[in-house]
């Protein structure tokens, strides 16, 4: 890596990611990668409301609708993580994971059901958001 990025170091950008500590003993690991790498980002965990957007969204995207006590099911739950989250909370990966964790309760419901029809197939209930 370090020799691509010293050879080729007028058209090669390298964009590396991750959590502080693991970024920072990767940096650490070798002087030449810490002279390489002159610009940080560092992004704040999404607010619990913020990650509620993201599940919305990725509902939308795939074509569910979320009934209101999801809603506030979610939130609650997007709380509590975030009120004990540490150094490790992937949080966007989180909501990623709820959401596919939500689709596959809702299938469970759904099966157990007979003449379902196309809106509760859509549909997000809080029953099946995972506690």
């Amino acid at each position: 890596l370090l020799k691509r990025m010293e050879d080729y170091r007028d058209r090669l950008v390298v964009i590396v990611a991750g959590y502080d500590a693991e970024m920072s003993r990767f940096i650490n690991s070798n002087p030449g990668l810490q002279s390489r790498f002159s610009r940080y980002l560092k992004f704040d965990d999404f607010l619990p409301e913020e990650m509620l957007s993201i599940f919305e969204q990725l509902c939308k995207s795939n074509q569910y609708k979320v009934s209101l006590e999801a809603k506030n099911k979610l939130l609650q739950k997007f709380t509590d993580l975030y009120g004990v989250r540490d150094s490790s909370f992937g949080n966007g990966r989180l909501v990623r994971n709820i959401f596919e964790k939500t689709i596959e309760r809702q299938a469970v419901r759904l099966a157990k059901m007979k003449d379902i029809n196309k809106d509760m197939m859509i549909k997000i209930v809080s029953e099946d958001i995972a506690i």
